[in-house]
Protein backbone atom coordinates (compact mmCIF):
# COMPACT_ATOMS: atom_id res chain seq x y z
CA UNK A 1 0.00 0.00 0.00
CA UNK A 2 1.13 3.27 -0.81
CA UNK A 3 1.55 6.24 1.40
CA UNK A 4 -1.10 8.48 -0.33
CA UNK A 5 -3.19 5.10 -0.11
CA UNK A 6 -2.57 5.21 3.67
CA UNK A 7 -3.25 8.67 4.04
CA UNK A 8 -6.46 7.96 2.30
CA UNK A 9 -7.56 4.93 4.53
CA UNK A 10 -6.84 6.69 7.44
CA UNK A 11 -8.66 9.97 6.91
CA UNK A 12 -11.44 7.55 6.23
CA UNK A 13 -11.45 6.49 9.69
CA UNK A 14 -10.78 9.37 11.32
CA UNK A 15 -14.32 11.08 9.17
CA UNK A 16 -15.91 7.97 11.03
CA UNK A 17 -15.03 8.74 14.24
CA UNK A 18 -15.95 12.19 13.57
CA UNK A 19 -19.07 11.42 12.57
CA UNK A 20 -19.27 9.25 15.76
CA UNK A 21 -18.80 12.32 17.83
CA UNK A 22 -21.59 14.17 16.01
CA UNK A 23 -24.20 11.55 16.32
CA UNK A 24 -22.86 10.81 19.94
CA UNK A 25 -23.35 14.43 20.70
CA UNK A 26 -26.82 14.79 19.06
CA UNK A 27 -28.23 11.27 20.55
CA UNK A 28 -27.36 12.96 23.91
CA UNK A 29 -29.31 15.84 23.35
CA UNK A 30 -32.35 14.21 21.48
CA UNK A 31 -32.12 11.27 24.48
CA UNK A 32 -32.49 8.92 21.62
CA UNK A 33 -31.08 5.71 22.58
CA UNK A 34 -32.05 4.74 18.97
CA UNK A 35 -28.30 5.79 17.78
CA UNK A 36 -26.74 3.23 19.95
CA UNK A 37 -26.24 0.40 16.74
CA UNK A 38 -25.14 3.48 14.23
CA UNK A 39 -22.66 4.38 16.63
CA UNK A 40 -21.52 0.83 17.46
CA UNK A 41 -21.37 0.16 13.35
CA UNK A 42 -18.80 3.17 13.23
CA UNK A 43 -16.48 2.88 15.89
CA UNK A 44 -16.15 -0.74 15.30
CA UNK A 45 -15.04 -0.35 11.51
CA UNK A 46 -12.64 2.76 12.11
CA UNK A 47 -11.27 0.40 15.24
CA UNK A 48 -10.59 -2.21 12.77
CA UNK A 49 -9.61 -0.26 10.17
CA UNK A 50 -7.49 1.48 11.98
CA UNK A 51 -6.24 -1.46 13.82
CA UNK A 52 -5.00 -2.57 10.16
CA UNK A 53 -3.22 -0.04 9.68
CA UNK A 54 -1.18 0.01 12.98
CA UNK A 55 -0.56 -3.59 11.87
CA UNK A 56 0.36 -2.30 8.45
CA UNK A 57 3.19 0.26 10.02
CA UNK A 58 4.48 -2.74 11.91
CA UNK A 59 5.79 -4.18 8.49
CA UNK A 60 7.83 -1.11 7.29
CA UNK A 61 10.85 -3.06 7.21
CA UNK A 62 13.00 -3.22 4.37
CA UNK A 63 11.83 -6.99 3.01
CA UNK A 64 8.25 -7.04 5.20
CA UNK A 65 6.58 -6.69 1.55
CA UNK A 66 8.70 -9.64 -0.08
CA UNK A 67 7.62 -13.45 -1.12
CA UNK A 68 8.95 -15.99 2.23
CA UNK A 69 11.04 -18.50 2.28
CA UNK A 70 9.63 -21.59 5.10
CA UNK A 71 11.97 -23.94 6.28
CA UNK A 72 10.80 -26.81 8.73
CA UNK A 73 13.28 -29.17 10.69
CA UNK A 74 11.99 -31.97 13.45
CA UNK A 75 14.04 -31.51 16.30
CA UNK A 76 14.58 -33.40 19.58
CA UNK A 77 11.63 -36.25 20.45
CA UNK A 78 12.79 -38.90 17.38
CA UNK A 79 9.90 -39.87 15.52
CA UNK A 80 7.53 -37.80 17.31
CA UNK A 81 9.60 -34.52 16.18
CA UNK A 82 9.41 -35.79 12.77
CA UNK A 83 5.64 -35.82 12.88
CA UNK A 84 4.96 -32.41 14.56
CA UNK A 85 7.49 -31.01 11.78
CA UNK A 86 4.95 -32.16 9.33
CA UNK A 87 1.54 -31.17 11.51
CA UNK A 88 3.41 -27.50 11.24
CA UNK A 89 4.09 -27.85 7.20
CA UNK A 90 0.31 -28.28 7.08
CA UNK A 91 -0.60 -25.56 9.35
CA UNK A 92 1.51 -23.09 7.70
CA UNK A 93 0.48 -24.21 4.21
CA UNK A 94 -2.76 -24.08 5.23
CA UNK A 95 -2.31 -20.35 6.71
CA UNK A 96 -0.94 -19.79 3.06
CA UNK A 97 -3.52 -20.78 1.53
CA UNK A 98 -6.12 -19.06 3.71
CA UNK A 99 -4.38 -15.94 3.50
CA UNK A 100 -4.51 -16.09 -0.17
CA UNK A 101 -0.86 -16.58 -0.96
CA UNK A 102 0.81 -19.29 -3.34
CA UNK A 103 2.84 -21.80 -1.87
CA UNK A 104 5.67 -23.80 -3.64
CA UNK A 105 7.59 -26.91 -2.35
CA UNK A 106 11.15 -26.63 -2.50
CA UNK A 107 12.41 -29.64 -0.65
CA UNK A 108 10.83 -32.14 1.80
CA UNK A 109 12.78 -34.61 3.85
CA UNK A 110 10.95 -37.72 5.03
CA UNK A 111 11.44 -39.13 8.19
CA UNK A 112 12.51 -42.42 8.94
CA UNK A 113 9.44 -43.99 10.13
CA UNK A 114 6.65 -41.24 9.95
CA UNK A 115 6.94 -37.24 9.35
CA UNK A 116 9.71 -35.85 7.89
CA UNK A 117 13.13 -34.40 9.28
CA UNK A 118 12.86 -30.97 7.39
CA UNK A 119 10.91 -29.51 4.15
CA UNK A 120 11.73 -26.14 2.51
CA UNK A 121 8.72 -24.10 0.25
CA UNK A 122 8.40 -20.86 -1.15
CA UNK A 123 5.17 -18.23 0.50
CA UNK A 124 4.35 -15.85 -2.30
CA UNK A 125 2.30 -12.80 -1.80
CA UNK A 126 2.45 -9.80 -0.61
CA UNK A 127 3.69 -9.35 2.80
CA UNK A 128 4.40 -12.78 3.14
CA UNK A 129 7.65 -12.33 4.88
CA UNK A 130 6.53 -9.45 7.38
CA UNK A 131 3.73 -12.28 8.42
CA UNK A 132 5.42 -15.39 8.70
CA UNK A 133 8.75 -13.71 10.15
CA UNK A 134 6.59 -14.01 13.35
CA UNK A 135 6.85 -17.49 13.08
CA UNK A 136 10.70 -17.67 13.26
CA UNK A 137 11.98 -20.32 16.55
CA UNK A 138 11.42 -23.69 18.27
CA UNK A 139 7.72 -25.32 18.32
CA UNK A 140 7.01 -27.32 21.17
CA UNK A 141 4.37 -30.29 21.11
CA UNK A 142 2.87 -32.16 23.98
CA UNK A 143 0.43 -35.02 23.45
CA UNK A 144 0.30 -38.62 24.03
CA UNK A 145 2.43 -40.54 21.51
CA UNK A 146 0.42 -41.82 18.53
CA UNK A 147 3.93 -44.01 18.15
CA UNK A 148 4.56 -45.25 21.99
CA UNK A 149 3.20 -48.52 22.86
CA UNK A 150 2.25 -47.80 26.24
CA UNK A 151 0.20 -44.48 25.13
CA UNK A 152 2.37 -42.31 27.44
CA UNK A 153 2.53 -38.55 26.98
CA UNK A 154 5.57 -37.29 25.01
CA UNK A 155 7.11 -33.69 23.98
CA UNK A 156 8.44 -33.19 20.71
CA UNK A 157 10.59 -29.83 18.82
CA UNK A 158 10.52 -28.69 15.75
CA UNK A 159 12.02 -25.17 14.45
CA UNK A 160 10.80 -22.79 12.06
CA UNK A 161 12.91 -20.40 10.06
CA UNK A 162 11.70 -18.20 7.74
CA UNK A 163 13.65 -15.78 4.98
CA UNK A 164 12.76 -13.00 2.68
CA UNK A 165 13.08 -13.84 -0.71
CA UNK A 166 15.75 -11.54 -2.08
CA UNK A 167 14.85 -9.78 -5.58
CA UNK A 168 17.54 -8.93 -8.06
CA UNK A 169 18.38 -5.63 -6.49
CA UNK A 170 20.09 -6.93 -3.60
CA UNK A 171 23.61 -8.30 -3.80
CA UNK A 172 24.91 -11.03 -2.13
CA UNK A 173 28.53 -11.54 -2.38
CA UNK A 174 29.08 -15.15 -3.36
CA UNK A 175 31.41 -17.29 -5.55
CA UNK A 176 29.38 -19.76 -6.37
CA UNK A 177 32.59 -21.86 -7.78
CA UNK A 178 34.73 -21.17 -4.94
CA UNK A 179 32.31 -20.63 -2.12
CA UNK A 180 30.13 -23.59 -2.74
CA UNK A 181 30.19 -27.05 -3.03
CA UNK A 182 27.54 -28.59 -5.28
CA UNK A 183 26.07 -32.55 -5.01
CA UNK A 184 23.90 -34.26 -7.22
CA UNK A 185 21.35 -36.98 -5.77
CA UNK A 186 18.52 -38.64 -5.89
CA UNK A 187 15.48 -37.23 -5.10
CA UNK A 188 13.69 -38.80 -2.30
CA UNK A 189 9.87 -39.59 -1.69
CA UNK A 190 7.16 -39.65 -4.36
CA UNK A 191 7.57 -38.67 -7.67
CA UNK A 192 7.22 -41.68 -9.69
CA UNK A 193 9.80 -43.42 -11.77
CA UNK A 194 11.73 -40.37 -13.00
CA UNK A 195 12.40 -39.69 -9.40
CA UNK A 196 14.33 -42.58 -8.41
CA UNK A 197 16.51 -42.62 -12.01
CA UNK A 198 17.33 -39.00 -12.41
CA UNK A 199 20.04 -37.39 -10.07
CA UNK A 200 18.01 -34.13 -10.39
CA UNK A 201 18.41 -32.97 -6.77
CA UNK A 202 20.69 -30.43 -5.89
CA UNK A 203 22.37 -29.99 -2.71
CA UNK A 204 24.30 -26.54 -2.30
CA UNK A 205 26.87 -26.41 1.38
CA UNK A 206 28.32 -22.60 2.08
CA UNK A 207 32.00 -24.40 2.96
CA UNK A 208 32.26 -21.52 5.32
CA UNK A 209 29.59 -20.83 7.02
CA UNK A 210 28.52 -24.60 6.45
CA UNK A 211 24.81 -23.83 5.36
CA UNK A 212 23.18 -26.44 3.78
CA UNK A 213 20.50 -26.23 1.13
CA UNK A 214 18.36 -28.59 -0.97
CA UNK A 215 16.08 -28.56 -3.43
CA UNK A 216 14.21 -31.42 -5.10
CA UNK A 217 11.13 -30.27 -6.23
CA UNK A 218 11.43 -29.98 -9.78
CA UNK A 219 12.34 -32.67 -12.32
CA UNK A 220 15.01 -30.07 -14.01
CA UNK A 221 18.25 -30.14 -12.33
CA UNK A 222 18.98 -26.41 -13.68
CA UNK A 223 15.85 -25.49 -12.21
CA UNK A 224 16.71 -27.00 -8.98
CA UNK A 225 19.73 -25.54 -8.75
CA UNK A 226 18.30 -22.20 -9.77
CA UNK A 227 15.54 -22.38 -6.65
CA UNK A 228 18.68 -23.67 -4.16
CA UNK A 229 20.65 -20.93 -5.19
CA UNK A 230 17.89 -18.22 -4.19
CA UNK A 231 17.16 -19.98 -0.77
CA UNK A 232 21.25 -20.15 -0.22
CA UNK A 233 21.11 -15.93 -1.00
CA UNK A 234 18.52 -15.80 1.25
CA UNK A 235 19.82 -17.44 4.19
CA UNK A 236 23.77 -16.19 3.82
CA UNK A 237 22.05 -12.35 3.67
CA UNK A 238 19.89 -13.26 7.08
CA UNK A 239 23.15 -14.78 8.80
CA UNK A 240 25.80 -11.75 7.60
CA UNK A 241 22.27 -9.25 9.10
CA UNK A 242 22.59 -11.50 12.13
CA UNK A 243 26.40 -10.88 12.57
CA UNK A 244 25.90 -7.09 12.43
CA UNK A 245 23.28 -7.28 15.06
CA UNK A 246 23.78 -8.76 18.33
CA UNK A 247 20.03 -8.98 18.99
CA UNK A 248 19.38 -10.15 15.98
CA UNK A 249 22.24 -12.90 16.13
CA UNK A 250 20.47 -13.95 19.48
CA UNK A 251 17.33 -14.96 17.45
CA UNK A 252 19.15 -16.70 14.14
CA UNK A 253 17.55 -19.94 14.22
CA UNK A 254 20.88 -21.42 13.21
CA UNK A 255 21.54 -20.79 16.64
CA UNK A 256 19.14 -22.30 18.66
CA UNK A 257 19.04 -25.54 20.14
CA UNK A 258 15.61 -27.12 18.94
CA UNK A 259 14.87 -28.38 22.02
CA UNK A 260 13.38 -27.47 25.86
CA UNK A 261 13.66 -23.90 27.05
CA UNK A 262 13.94 -22.64 23.20
CA UNK A 263 10.49 -22.56 22.18
CA UNK A 264 8.72 -19.34 21.38
CA UNK A 265 5.38 -21.22 20.84
CA UNK A 266 3.94 -24.41 23.45
CA UNK A 267 0.59 -26.58 21.55
CA UNK A 268 -0.27 -28.56 24.14
CA UNK A 269 -3.02 -31.65 23.40
CA UNK A 270 -2.64 -34.07 26.81
CA UNK A 271 -3.18 -33.38 29.66
CA UNK A 272 -5.20 -30.06 28.62
CA UNK A 273 -6.11 -28.34 25.31
CA UNK A 274 -3.95 -25.06 24.60
CA UNK A 275 -1.70 -23.25 22.66
CA UNK A 276 0.09 -20.60 23.89
CA UNK A 277 2.68 -18.18 22.50
CA UNK A 278 5.50 -17.94 25.87
CA UNK A 279 6.62 -13.98 23.91
CA UNK A 280 3.60 -12.22 24.04
CA UNK A 281 1.25 -14.35 26.60
CA UNK A 282 -1.46 -14.90 23.67
CA UNK A 283 -3.44 -18.33 24.30
CA UNK A 284 -6.25 -20.02 22.10
CA UNK A 285 -8.12 -23.55 23.23
CA UNK A 286 -8.81 -24.08 19.94
CA UNK A 287 -5.94 -26.19 19.28
CA UNK A 288 -7.62 -28.18 16.24
CA UNK A 289 -8.39 -24.64 14.56
CA UNK A 290 -4.85 -23.08 15.43
CA UNK A 291 -3.33 -26.06 13.82
CA UNK A 292 -5.66 -25.94 10.77
CA UNK A 293 -3.81 -22.66 9.91
CA UNK A 294 -5.22 -20.27 12.52
CA UNK A 295 -2.45 -18.27 13.19
CA UNK A 296 -3.79 -14.63 12.65
CA UNK A 297 -4.49 -13.79 16.53
CA UNK A 298 -0.50 -14.54 17.61
CA UNK A 299 1.09 -13.31 14.44
CA UNK A 300 -0.54 -10.17 15.07
CA UNK A 301 0.43 -9.86 18.64
CA UNK A 302 3.72 -10.41 18.23
CA UNK A 303 4.12 -8.20 15.51
CA UNK A 304 2.30 -5.36 17.24
CA UNK A 305 4.10 -6.16 20.40
CA UNK A 306 0.81 -6.36 22.42
CA UNK A 307 -0.63 -8.74 24.40
CA UNK A 308 -3.49 -10.62 23.46
CA UNK A 309 -4.62 -13.91 25.99
CA UNK A 310 -7.81 -14.69 24.23
CA UNK A 311 -7.80 -14.57 20.46
CA UNK A 312 -10.41 -17.18 20.11
CA UNK A 313 -12.99 -14.67 20.17
CA UNK A 314 -10.99 -12.07 17.25
CA UNK A 315 -9.07 -14.85 15.37
CA UNK A 316 -9.77 -14.01 11.64
CA UNK A 317 -8.37 -16.97 9.80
Amino acid sequence: MGLEKLLDEFHRHEKAVEEAEVLLELGLEADDQSVEGELRELLDGAQGGLSKLELRRMMSGPHDSANAIVEVHAGAGGTDAQDWAEMLLRMYTRWCERAGFAVEEADVQPGEEAGLKGATFFCRGEYAYGWLRAENGVHRLVRISPFDANARRQTAFAAVHVFPELDDEVEIDIDWEKDIREDTLRASGAGGQHVNKTESAIRLTHLETGIVVNCQSERSQHKNRATARKIMSARLFEYLEAQRSEERAKLAGDKLKIEWGNQIRSYVLQPYRMVKDHRTGTESSQVDAVLDGGLDAFMESYLLGTENPNPDEDDKS
